[in-house]
């Protein structure tokens, strides 16, 4: 029974020791003691295959598991044609890459404002949504993970609900859950263990426990606002925000799960990663 922990991108420290390229990841994050790593094509998806075949090597070579952050320009609600173009593409290409990689998740944002009537929109999300998954099946990748992930503003997409409900559309599909987002879009309401409970629970009532045993999770201290979400911190910078890892470390421990936390902390999200290692080791105990 073993939690993975690794980082979201590359973090200040990698570069300011030299490195530049993130062939070099894998080996530095191991060396670190951290195992997972997202790999962000949140700017668009421009990795080639060669270099994301290397990159797979790395990881496997060290240990670390991969996953991919799609483009933030993805928006299963628009009503644009083009635009839908464009969002079935970011994800579909994202999903080429983690072939190439050997990344078995793929993470996404929902994306769109809910408008007038959120019902209406989350529909369309829906239909655009299924029509992804039938092409990822027809090309065959539909054995890689998608994971819509849980939003951090009120005037977004991705409420817990949202995400759990797409994840019905499809096999393939499984939740992204970012606990700052959730703290944040909630005003701070992850306090205790039985406040981060009641999120595992809901999950497992809606896709299984198996979901909830391989969970993938964001984590990272958050700045909100009434609207939700404003800004990332380091755990260096800030504890006024939340949420506490520490409560959620102890279910991991009484339910058994074996997840996957990325940190996004603002620059420091290796270094926060182990702050979080530390505290699920220090209670494995």
């Amino acid at each position: 029974m073993t939690a993975k922990f690794g980082s979201a991108g590359a973090p200040d420290s990698f570069y300011s020791q030299g490195y530049k390229s993130s062939l070099d990841m894998p080996a530095w994050l191991s060396k670190q003691g951290l195992n997972a790593y997202e790999y962000q094509c949140s700017r668009g998806v421009k990795i080639k295959e060669p270099m994301a075949k290397e990159l797979g090597e790395k990881a496997r070579q060290f240990g670390v598991t991969l996953s991919i952050h799609a483009p933030y320009y993805i928006n299963l609600s628009t009503e644009e044609p083009e635009k839908k173009i464009k969002t079935k593409g970011y994800i579909l290409d994202s999903l080429r890459v983690a072939r190439w990689m050997g990344a078995q998740r793929v993470i996404f944002h929902p994306g769109g404002g809910p408008g007038t009537d959120r019902l209406a929109t989350f529909k369309r999300s829906k239909i655009l949504f299924k029509e992804i998954l039938q092409e990822a099946a027809a090309e065959g990748l539909q054995d890689i993970f998608l994971a819509p992930e849980t939003m951090g503003k009120i005037n977004q997409m991705g409420s817990l609900e949202e995400v759990l409900e797409l994840c019905t559309l499809g096999e393939q599909v499984i939740p992204c859950v970012d606990f700052g987002h959730l703290n944040a879009v909630s005003q701070g309401s992850l306090k205790n263990k039985e406040d981060y409970a009641r999120i595992l629970d809901q999950i497992e009532k809606a896709l299984g426990q198996e979901v909830v045993h391989q969970l993938h999770v964001h984590f990272s201290i958050i700045e909100f606002t009434k609207a939700g979400e404003k800004k990332h911190w380091t755990l260096q910078e800030s504890h006024l925000y939340g949420p506490d890892f520490a409560p959620l470390a102890e279910l991991i421990k009484e339910r058994q799960m074996e997840p996957v936390i990325i940190c996004e902390s603002a620059g420091t999200q290796a270094e926060d990663a182990l702050v979080f290692k530390s505290i699920y080791e220090e209670i494995m105990k």
